[in-house]
């Protein structure tokens, strides 16, 4: 295992970890609390109550898939794969670095960390 190799296993520990985080305050700071403010209000249909948590949490899952791929490319996919990954992956990890920036207009630990995994990915596709 090189150091590219390493990069990219990283940057997957990096991204899941973020993603369940995330997921752990995206739960508790905005899907519970519109669950408790939608539950109740008979203009909010029910079919959109059970899409809007939903889709809160799918950049969860995807940052999470993100970065186990990550480190399954690093430890067993050849060249061309780990790069298909790591730019599928890098997309979407600077989607929400970008996005979290916007939204926050400061540092955050969330946007700081998608930006060092975004560095540590394009190393470790640079080496193959």
């Amino acid at each position: 295992m090189n150091g590219h190799s390493v990069a990219l296993i990283v940057a997957g520990i990096i991204g899941s970890g973020v993603a369940v985080i995330h997921g752990l305050l995206t739960h508790r700071l905005m899907t519970a609390q519109w669950l408790r403010l939608a539950g109740g209000d008979a203009l909010v249909a029910a079919p959109v109550r059970r899409l809007v948590p939903a889709l809160l949490q799918f950049s969860t899952f995807n940052w999470l898939l993100g970065g186990l791929a990550l480190i399954v490319a690093a430890l067993w996919l050849g060249p061309e794969a780990r790069r298909v990954t790591g730019l599928l992956v890098g997309s979407s990890y600077l989607y929400g670095a970008i996005g979290n920036a916007w939204g926050v207009r400061g540092v955050h630990p969330g946007w700081v960390l998608y930006a060092i995994a975004l560095g540590l990915i394009a190393y470790g596709i640079a080496g193959d």
